[in-house]
């Protein structure tokens, strides 16, 4: 069944996706990278409706997108300096940020629970769609191992499962670079769009 696609203009998140994502659906939303599909991990069975309709391992973890550093702060409690000073440099951007997990974080987001990458995007929509809902999981809008669908109607017609999808237009960027933090080393988990600069910065 095709998902409803609902046109978006400006930053301001329709109430559709806003309701939607605290019902728990899995909600297919643009970024500033690709695609993507988003749930609230702290709604129950939300994640394992993510996992289901990407097709994903359970033990692949899901990242999370934040409105802010602000955000990032609450739900991490405590910040490597080193990762501070990467949000500082590239947030909001194409920068996930791996780093350990509270103990008490509460949300389901697959792996082995011991870390969550974090990334705060360079998108009104999708900042506003976490301040309104909290933080949210967030991957690429395929299935497992497959392209992103480029477009809010592939999106729609090409994945089962989604409650709606909002359309921002084409989005085919480079994925985000991925860095996992351990003290003050910066590990590369993988290189995306900001990496020669996140290396710079070293």
């Amino acid at each position: 069944m095709t998902a409803p696609i609902l046109p978006v203009t400006g930053g301001e998140p329709p109430a559709e996706a806003v309701a939607a994502l605290r019902a728990g659906q899995v909600v297919g939303v643009p970024t500033d990278t690709v695609y993507g599909l988003a749930v609230d991990p702290w709604r129950p069975g939300a994640t394992a409706r993510l996992f289901a309709v990407k097709q994903r391992p359970h033990d692949v973890a899901l990242p999370v997108l934040v409105a802010g550093v602000d955000q990032a702060r609450r739900l991490l409690h405590t910040l490597p300096e080193r990762a501070e000073a990467l949000m500082a440099a590239f947030w909001p951007g194409a920068l996930t940020i791996v780093v350990p997990a509270p103990p008490d974080l509460g949300a389901d987001l697959g792996g082995d629970g011991r870390t969550v990458g974090v990334r705060c995007p360079d998108h009104a929509l999708i900042r506003a769609l976490a301040a309104a809902t909290g933080p949210l999981a967030v991957t690429s809008a395929n299935r497992h191992g497959g392209a992103p669908f480029p477009s809010a109607s592939a999106l729609a017609e090409g994945l089962d499962g989604v409650a709606l999808v909002l359309d921002g237009g084409a989005c085919a960027g480079e994925p985000s670079t991925v860095v996992a933090v351990e003290g003050r080393e910066v590990r590369l988990l993988r290189p995306g769009a900001l990496w020669p600069r996140v290396q710079d910065l070293e």
